[in-house]
């Protein structure tokens, strides 16, 4: 077990990066470093790169690899703390990705569960993640529970309590998944020395009052700033302001949910500023006149003045 100090853990807004693609949908590293000065800018200074958001299982791991460089790269010397997602369906690729982390000072590593060959039961996850964690044994490791997108339902709770004694550098779970009695399980497990950043931009205000301290989205790339107001409210128990801020999140994540998620949100970023490039299949790309009604929808909802 690895308990963190707060300084370390996954507090207030980290924002899960996307991979920005040349309109061929090849690799575009020289984005890198505007979308680092663009958050910068909004007041986030934790990124999780190459994970659901950065399209992490369309890319090659090559790409993966020089993914992480680039931002390591970029944000040296910078505020900017820098989270890799190495998790994969091949554990080996898993492994050499969390040991190139290391090698560049990533802050911490995550990785999600194999989603073809699923761990069967909890004991399988534990010894799948303790491979993964091993190759980088000097960088805090988070598991990535996220069952939408793996099928891989098992009990976080019952995790912690394997992998606290299989995994040294546990330092907990990237929880993105709605259900908040087994989230109060991890925040109350081993006395709360388990650092457990929620992960639904859309549920974010139930898990700061379950005790939440901190949350990974995507939404923060293109809204930091309505969800760090979101933040600020809570913490001075200003429920109605909160409340106000987190539907104005709801809003923008369905609007852009009836687009196609992933192409929506890559066109919101090139609207502000920073062109992030297409999405790659199988996820699709906004045709020119669905940006445009996108576009006429975000400005009639007050996106624009909300995100200043």
């Amino acid at each position: 077990m690895l308990n963190l100090p707060d300084s370390q853990r996954l507090h207030s807004l980290v924002t899960a990066t996307h991979t920005p693609f040349h309109p061929d949908g090849s690799l575009n590293l020289n984005v890198v470093e505007k979308q680092t000065e663009f958050l910068l800018s909004k007041g986030v200074n934790t990124v999780f790169i190459g994970g659901s958001t950065g399209e992490s299982h369309s890319l090659t791991y090559d790409e993966r690899h020089l993914l992480a460089k680039c931002w390591m790269a970029v944000t040296k010397g910078t505020a900017m703390r820098v989270v890799v997602h190495v998790g994969a369906n091949c554990v080996a690729d898993a492994k050499a990705l969390a040991e190139q982390a290391e090698d560049l000072g990533a802050a911490a590593i995550a990785a999600l569960a194999p989603m073809y060959f699923k761990p069967k039961n909890v004991e399988v996850l534990v010894e799948t993640m303790a491979q993964i964690a091993a190759a980088a044994p000097d960088t805090p490791f988070y598991y990535y529970d996220i069952p939408s997108m793996t099928g891989v339902n098992l009990s976080v709770p019952d995790f912690l309590q394997q992998a606290g004694k299989r995994i040294p550098n546990l330092a907990g779970v990237k929880f993105t998944n709605p259900d908040l009695m087994a989230y109060q399980y991890c925040l109350r497990a081993d006395n709360g020395a388990w650092d457990v950043p929620f992960g639904c931009d859309e549920h974010m205000l139930g898990a700061l009052a379950m005790g939440a301290k901190g949350a990974v989205g995507s939404g923060f790339n293109f809204a930091a700033p309505i969800y760090l107001r979101l933040l600020a409210a809570f913490a001075q128990n200003d429920f109605a302001a909160a409340q106000r801020e987190q539907f104005r999140g709801v809003q923008i994540i369905s609007t852009l949910v009836s687009y196609g998620y992933m192409g929506a949100a890559k066109a919101v970023m090139a609207m502000l500023g920073v062109d992030v490039g297409p999405a790659r299949l199988p996820n699709t790309t906004l045709t020119p006149a669905q940006k445009d009604r996108l576009h006429g929808e975000l400005e009639a909802m007050g996106f624009f003045e909300w995100v200043k």
